[in-house]
């Protein structure tokens, strides 16, 4: 077996959290992120489409789409901007295609191409301040699909070099006009109170995940309208740091000749561990010379319970745990992810590897191949061993949908 990660690098981390206006039930905004296979930029897209509601949705997602594809395909920014407001439904009220636009491409250089259209100034800070990189405009002529003129709309073009420990907060104008006409904010929350908001939480969890302080600005945002959002809140934001590890390894080797190598990979690792499988444990901790306790709190009707041993951040029972860590990610993949997808879900095995799954942004899996006979019909072929499906369909759900580094080595 080769050697597993043991940090270097900078990783990106995309987080994001949103809320859909007071008593609609679709979001207006659209978030999307993606890792390019060919030459590993994340690209990064925030759209707000006019109005609320499935009719703003329709329109941002479009808008979202189409942005990600031509910025993908290197397509100049002037000509993808044009072709995307004049493609969009024109609105029957207002005679307008609109839908605002926060795009955020990453090279794996860590250099950093903004684009933005009608949305708020994006947030970027670094070393507990915020700084403004250069910002270019560009115009572009969109045309109104009715008797009246066109009209030039401009673009707001940034572009820097990340450093570890940046971190860049965007969002739709639902966060800045938050609380607008309340006695506190009478024009709304405003763009300097949010940086404040931002430095300050930072300042108090300084290790706070993306995916955390997205959620923490919305919720802040949300309150100032009292819990009844006026308009669709997103945020999203990115962090640049050092990569945090999780190894999850689950099943026993092939042969017990290979359990010592077993026991070495889980010692040698260098960040978070996770073992599922009674029968995993016990050999990890026979090598160890430790020993497993049951904890038999909160237990779960459905989910077994997890256990304690010294070494591990986490042990719990295999095939059934993993199943449901699988249905939770497959759910959270289902709603884009904007929400708690934890929200819901009882504190149980699965849903602690959950937790440190996202909080992790590589994930090394150790399977084990040997056949476990109550899960296996002797009929089927060894590929569709229960256990390495399971695993091989979370590695898909954590890269295409959470941008997660997986990888899988078998023993």
């Amino acid at each position: 077996m080769g050697d597993l990660p043991s940090g270097g690098g900078t990783f990106v981390e995309v987080g994001h959290y949103q809320v859909c206006k007071a008593g609609q039930g679709a979001e207006g905004d659209a978030f999307l992120s993606q890792k390019c296979a060919d030459d590993g930029r994340v690209i990064t897209v925030l759209s707000d489409g006019l109005g609320s509601g499935i009719k703003a949705g329709v329109l941002s997602i479009l808008t979202a789409t189409m942005a990600m594809k031509f910025i993908a395909a290197d397509i100049p920014i002037k000509r993808a901007a044009s072709i995307i407001m004049n493609t969009l439904p024109v609105c029957k009220v207002r005679g307008i295609s609109y839908a605002t636009l926060t795009l955020v491409d990453v090279a794996p250089d860590s250099a950093v191409r903004i684009i933005e259209y009608d949305n708020p100034q994006f947030v970027l800070v670094r070393e507990n301040t915020v700084v403004e990189p250069i910002t270019q405009y560009v115009t572009f002529e969109r045309k109104r699909k009715s008797a009246a003129p066109e009209r030039e709309s401009v673009l707001r073009y940034s572009s820097y070099c990340a450093r570890p420990g940046d971190r860049l907060a965007f969002f739709s104008d639902g966060v800045t006009q938050s609380g607008m006409g309340s006695r506190p904010y009478p024009f709304g929350w405003g763009i300097g109170n949010v940086q404040s908001f931002i430095l300050s939480t930072v300042a108090a969890r300084p290790d706070i995940s993306a995916r955390d302080l997205a959620r923490a600005i919305v919720t802040e945002a949300q309150g100032h309208d009292g819990y009844k959002a006026k308009d669709d809140i997103t945020c999203g934001v990115i962090y640049f740091r050092n990569p945090r590890d999780l190894l999850v390894m689950s099943g026993p080797p092939v042969s017990p000749e290979r359990d010592a190598e077993m026991v070495r990979a889980f010692q040698a690792f260098a960040g978070r561990k996770i073992i599922c499988g009674g029968t995993t444990a016990t050999i990890i901790a026979r090598g160890l010379k430790v020993p497993v306790s049951l904890d038999l709190k909160n237990l779960d009707p459905v989910v077994p319970p997890t256990a304690r041993m010294e070494g591990a951040d986490l042990v719990t029972e295999g095939i059934i745990t993993l199943g449901k860590v699988s249905e939770i990610l497959e759910r959270g993949a289902l709603l884009g992810g904007g929400g708690d997808i934890l929200e819901n879900e009882r504190d149980n095995g699965a849903r602690r590897i959950v937790e440190l799954m996202l909080d992790s942004d590589r994930i090394t899996f150790v399977v084990g191949t040997k056949v476990n006979e109550a899960h296996q019909d002797p009929n089927m072929p060894l590929e569709l061993e229960m256990r390495r499906n399971v695993v091989k369909k979370i590695k898909a759900l954590l890269c295409e949908h959470y941008l997660k580094e997986v990888s899988i080595t078998y023993l």
